[in-house]
């Protein structure tokens, strides 16, 4: 809001007072004027449709009657005192009953008036009958009064509210009292070309129509109006951050390509890159000689080679004379950066170390030393990379892995480890729709590899139910046969007592059933075992000592094993979209058919299905991410709840898509025209930024 009136506490509305001001915040987190103007209707009662007696049906949900009172009765004693009354239309009668407050309604009906009656119809005994109605006398002059014959609002209340008479209908009263009294007080948010150019209705009349709409048409344009003006906002705010981060943050030049990149391509890289791959190259190549810092998000299938595309990133700022390093979330991840990484390089080629929570201290003391002379060049590790006594000398280019899972502050203290902050690079395997990432990322600039190397077999996915499991076993000795080997990965460690899953404990046994010593070896590998034990089985596995890996998600992310070629994933119903993706990108990493093996119950809910059928149908991650975000909603995706960033009022970037791209684009070339909102047009703009909340710049990273 552009007026300080709406920053007035709640209690001073006429109406509200302390008591019920106090329950208002704590139930709806309404603390102020601003908070109830937009605390929006979530339905609305058509009250402009009148049905005629005769046309009555129980399973509706509420009905207006037009009807002449004809008679009342009071009947019962006590308790089962009630008011019983009938009226009439031209089609038949309807039964009116109260049992509550019967003398005051009795005082006020007047045999022979025509009623507009309201409530939710019943039948009793074979008439049609309406308990507790709404009634007020019919006025045929003020048919279009507020109230009576237009789009009801329906509020949101809770059982607690209610003892404050705050259910829906005491909530409308006070938005009516607030808009009666402060609605010349919303001011324009956006300038006069924006709302012409969009045919934008005025921001007071939306925020009256989508409280009381006179009809349809009119709470369509007010909601479109809302709508717009949250994208648009939003969008102005992470696009000003991403211009404010360029002129404010500096970043090393990378002048050149050097020996060390080329020697890289020519010599070792051992398969060539996709167009994909290059062109992200070129993107960060781009980005690096500007002398601003680059924050880019890279997204990449399972598979797709994002890993190479940041090594040969920081081989570029190796050769540039700067230190680089990778952060990620989990050991397991780390070592697996590592040992991919030691792999493509080499041992004479250039030294790459690994620093985790497990790093002995001798060799943490030498780690220091060589980061600190400058001599170690590449350093891998998790969270222990932002401990303070971890120094650089010359750190220009950071990668960090599956960023989501660290904080806003672990990430900025890693690229305060230089007095120009490095580039950074954030790496992420969990495919994001284009829309979310405008919204989450939508201060970054975005790459995406949506390529896989070429040679890479599409994983064939089938989906079994349980009495297909021992075709399911076959099939496993049928790889196993050739020389494969099997992940098994379950939900749950111990059984719950709600959930009626085979867990991990269980599986296991029938597993060493199935496939006995001495032919068939079983690792296990689950969330509450030691770092150590893990890595222990892991390698057993790794080595080809064991033949299956049963497992919970503890895999999803970090294994690359390309001999592993079958992933069966059980109860997979209770899986996310995303995190069935992510289970099967562990396999189909070498030249041989893949394949994943969806087990679950029959009995699927509609959504389960969907999931499990958007899996066999497709290995597309984007497409698979798209379907995830309809199914659960923005606010439930991976990665964003701790965000607070979907936290919109009225806009939905799944049913919205099209507005927020139109939105973004149109923000994007106002910036292109006047960067600094200077012009006179763009003043409201400038005002609409400064008093919007300044925490907005969600994910961030620098």
């Amino acid at each position: 809001m552009n007026s300080s009136v709406f920053q007035t506490p709640i209690e001073y509305l006429k109406g509200v007072g302390l008591n019920r001001a106090g329950v208002l915040k704590k139930e709806l987190q309404i603390a102020g004027f601003e908070d109830l103007l937009n605390y929006f209707p979530y339905k609305y009662i058509d009250r402009t449709r009148f049905y005629k007696i005769k046309d009555i049906q129980p399973d509706l949900p509420y009905v207006q009657v037009l009807a002449r009172l004809t008679h009342i009765d009071i009947l019962g004693e006590k308790h089962t005192r009630r008011l019983v009354a009938q009226a009439k239309d031209d089609t038949g009668t309807i039964e009116l009953v109260w049992f509550q407050g019967v003398k005051w309604i009795e005082k006020t009906l007047i045999i022979g008036k025509v009623y507009v009656l309201f409530g939710k119809p019943g039948f009793f005994n074979g008439k049609t009958q309406m308990a507790h109605p709404e009634l007020e006398l019919y006025n045929a002059e003020a048919q279009q009064r507020k109230g009576n014959l237009t789009l009801q609002p329906a509020y949101n209340s809770t059982e607690k509210l209610k003892q404050y008479s705050l259910d829906s209908k005491g909530i409308q009263k006070l938005v009516a009292c607030l808009l009666e009294q402060y609605l010349r007080e919303v001011h324009e948010t956006l300038p006069l070309y924006i709302i012409n150019r969009f045919k934008l209705t005025a921001r007071a009349d939306a925020y009256k129509n989508i409280h009381f709409p006179d009809d349809q048409s009119k709470l369509n344009e007010a909601v479109y109006r809302l709508k717009f003006e949250e994208l648009f906002l939003l969008q102005l705010k992470l696009l000003k951050n991403k211009l404010l981060h360029t002129q404010k943050f500096k970043g090393n030049i990378f002048q050149s390509v050097g020996d060390i990149f080329n020697n890289f391509y020519h010599h070792k890289l051992p398969f060539p890159l996709t167009n994909a791959q290059k062109r992200v190259l070129k993107e960060i190549r781009q980005d690096t000689q500007r002398g601003i810092q680059m924050n880019r998000l890279l997204q990449g299938d399972v598979g797709s080679g994002k890993t190479v595309v940041a090594l040969m990133s920081m081989l570029i700022a190796i050769d540039n004379g700067f230190q680089t390093c990778i952060m990620a979330p989990t050991e397991i991840l780390a070592n697996q950066h590592y040992q991919t990484i030691k792999e493509l390089v080499g041992d004479d080629f250039i030294e790459v170390a690994l620093l985790t929570g497990s790093t002995s201290k001798k060799a943490r003391n030498i780690l220091h030393e060589k980061l600190e002379s400058g001599d170690l060049k590449i350093l891998i590790g998790t969270h222990a990379l932002i401990e303070d006594k971890v120094k650089f000398k010359n750190l220009g280019f950071v990668v960090i892995d599956e960023q989501h899972r660290f904080g806003v502050e672990q990430r900025a203290k890693l690229w305060r480890k230089n007095i120009i902050p490095p580039h950074i690079l954030v790496m992420t395997a969990t495919p994001i729709p284009r829309t979310l990432a405008m919204t989450l990322y939508g201060d970054l600039d975005i790459s995406v590899i949506d390529e896989l190397p070429a040679g890479r077999k599409p994983i064939q996915t089938v989906h079994f139910y349980e009495g297909q499991r021992l075709r399911m076993f076959g099939f496993m000795k049928q790889e196993i046969a050739k020389g494969r080997q099997v992940y098994v990965v379950y939900p749950l460690i111990q059984e719950s007592e709600k959930l009626d899953l085979k867990n991990l404990e269980d599986g296991t046994e029938v597993m060493a059933r199935e496939f006995p010593l001495p032919d068939f070896r079983i690792s296990i590998v689950h969330g509450k075992m030691s770092a150590a034990d893990k890595q222990f089985e892991m390698n057993r596995f790794i080595k080809h000592e064991t033949q299956i890996m049963v497992a919970t998600t503890v895999i999803e992310v970090g294994v690359n094993i390309p001999n592993a070629s079958v992933m069966v994933i059980e109860n997979a119903e209770r899986f996310g979209l995303s995190q069935l993706h992510q289970l099967r990108g562990r396999v189909g990493r070498g030249a041989e058919q893949s394949f994943c093996i969806l087990m679950s119950h029959t009995k699927l809910s509609r959504d389960g299905k969907i999931r499990l059928d958007t899996m066999v149908k497709t290995n597309n991650g984007f497409e698979i991410a798209e379907t995830d975000l309809q199914l659960r909603g923005p606010g439930n995706i991976d990665g964003t709840r701790q965000s607070g960033v979907l936290d919109l009022k009225l806009a939905n970037i799944v049913t919205d898509q099209e507005l927020l791209i139109t939105v973004r684009r149109f923000v994007e070339s106002i910036f292109e025209k006047d960067p600094q909102l200077a012009a006179p047009e763009n003043q409201i703009l400038h005002q609409s930024l400064r008093s919007k909340d300044e925490g907005l710049s969600w994910n961030k990273i620098s």
